[in-house]
């Protein structure tokens, strides 16, 4: 659930991305802090409110999902502050406050997530999630600083699985609603941009490389398992190999449409993909969504 900040932070964000009229630092970093509140209080109201409140504890949860919620984690916080660095520089930020203050907006942003999750009975802190929100922004900015540019990007896709029908109450009622809870359906991916690494090739600059994560078997965390009446599965991991489109740098003519690929760059592009299980099966798909 937590990844729908992806969508909230970039949609959000796309307005304010079309201004060119204000080149401050103290307003770029302003609209941030807005957008933050704004975004906390939606999501404490459409979100925590219906559920009790404790005091602050901590909670494992690091084996629940196969790991595929820390891989987005990791995801959410490498493109939130993907986008907090486009703010900066678009508003004519200098480069190293850009990389820094637009960088860690991600992972302040999932923090304050992990503290409200802390004080709520229905959940809890996890040390796992911080590592990880931690790990995303590690990614995002050590790029900038060694390379000046974004050779390696966190990516999504998704593909409706069977497993939602199962448990729709947890894993989502409709196609909206699963793309955000149903792990299953989910491939999270590292995307390599070729040409960034062969510069000498004539590879097309927009060409990359994916490696992808997934699981499945998954209907309800790992530790509720014995305590359900719910049908069990061979819950399993799943790896992948594709191409994918860097929409980074696709040029359009259009200075709205550019950031806007920009924006969206956080979707793996459909493609041919080759799987590889945890049982040593082998499978192609000629054009690859999701699970």
């Amino acid at each position: 659930m937590k990844n729908i900040l992806i969508i909230f932070i970039l949609l959000s964000n796309l307005t304010f991305a079309q201004t060119d009229s204000i080149k401050s630092f103290k307003v770029a970093l302003g609209v941030e802090a807005g957008l933050y509140v704004a975004s906390m209080y939606g999501l404490n109201q459409l979100w925590y409110a219906d559920y009790p409140r404790s005091n602050f504890h901590w909670y494992n949860d690091n084996d629940s999902w196969l790991q595929m919620d820390k891989f987005g984690h990791s995801l959410t916080a490498y493109h939130v502050g993907l986008v907090g660095m486009d703010i900066m520089r678009w508003n004519g930020v200098p480069e190293k406050k850009a990389i820094w203050y637009g960088g860690i907006y991600g992972s302040f942003f999932l923090t304050t997530i992990e503290i409200l999750d802390g004080y709520s009975k229905e959940w809890g802190s996890s040390w796992g999630d911080l590592i990880a929100n931690t790990s995303g922004t590690t990614i995002l900015i050590s790029q900038e600083l060694i390379w000046k540019e974004q050779r390696i990007q966190l990516k999504y896709s998704f593909f409706p699985s069977e497993y939602a029908k199962h448990n729709p109450s947890l894993l989502g009622e409709n196609t909206l609603q699963q793309s955000l809870k149903d792990y299953n359906g989910q491939t999270l991916w590292a995307s390599l941009n070729v040409s960034d690494f062969l510069p000498n090739s004539n590879v097309p600059e927009w060409l990359n490389f994916a490696f992808g994560y997934g699981a499945e078997g998954m209907i309800q965390a790992k530790e509720f398992n014995n305590y359900s009446s719910l049908e069990t599965f061979n819950r399993h991991r799943q790896y992948y190999l594709s191409l994918d489109v860097n929409l980074r740098k696709v040029k359009t003519g259009s200075v709205f449409w550019n950031r806007f690929l920009k924006l969206m760059s956080f979707i793996k592009i459909p493609a041919p993909a080759l799987m590889h299980t945890e049982q040593n099966k082998l499978k192609f798909y000629p054009l690859y969504y999701g699970q």
